[in-house]
């Protein structure tokens, strides 16, 4: 029965990694591009040079994205390495400290005198859970999936094209940069609002407000690379 709490327990986990990782890069993913395509849109009238520094601008974004999501879940499992090792070299050469602490998290979650003494002299007889027991109660650090790294940044860069595609589509279609963009703007808003509904919903935020929300930042980008290209071509 344990076993199978602890394994519900990373199903979990896992769930809220590749719900964070398409956060990350849906949210990017559908903005950047629509801001670009709008921006390309206000100084030039061929549908193809929008598709084809869209098409750029995803490729390039979805990397970047997607590498930087590797990094940072590399950056955990070194984090958790140096600290598993500083840890083993604590119990071995500071041990009547280490003993101690162990025993402050017990009185920390209020056990008696007694309690604490035994549940300390219990964890001690296993030096790997004595580590374990440090890491995670003492540091708050629990193990990374060593997959997490190649994981985030496939997720990432995923969503990070499906959400650049959005804005996009519509030129593929129309041969009128203003057209496309007309399209673009009625598509991409309604699934910005959409999505930061939806992200709003899990994270416990109001979801009308979270959608409007997003909504808007989309709009408001997509809007300032507009005039801003317009003003230069004036000029």
């Amino acid at each position: 029965m344990a076993a199978d709490t602890h394994l519900h327990h990373e199903e979990h986990l896992q769930s809220s990694d590749l719900l964070t990782d398409i956060v990350i890069g849906m949210s990017d993913g559908l903005t950047v591009p629509f801001a670009l395509a709008a921006g390309l849109s206000g100084a030039v009238d061929s549908t193809s040079v929008i598709v084809i520094a869209g098409i750029a601008e995803i490729a390039a974004g979805s990397i970047a994205m997607g590498l930087g999501g590797y990094l940072a879940g590399k950056t955990e499992q070194d984090h958790y390495s140096s600290e598993l090792k500083k840890e083993y070299w604590e119990i071995d050469n500071k041990r009547d400290v280490e003993i101690a602490e162990v025993k402050q998290v017990f009185a920390d979650w209020g056990l008696s005198e007694d309690i604490q003494q035994q549940a300390t002299q219990e964890i001690i007889k296993d030096r790997k859970k004595w580590v374990d027991f440090m890491m995670k109660y003492e540091l708050g650090l629990d193990e990374p999936d060593p997959k997490r790294a190649r994981r985030s940044a496939f997720n990432i860069g995923a969503s990070y094209i499906i959400g650049g595609l959005v804005p996009l589509s519509p030129y593929f279609f129309v041969h009128n940069s203003l057209d496309g963009l007309k399209i673009s703007v009625i598509i991409t808003l309604i699934c910005l609002y959409v999505f930061g509904y939806f992200k709003s919903k899990l994270t416990g935020v109001n979801p009308w407000n979270g959608g409007l929300k997003v909504m808007l930042i989309g709009a408001a980008a997509a809007g300032a690379a507009f005039g801003i290209a317009r003003l230069i071509e004036m000029h």
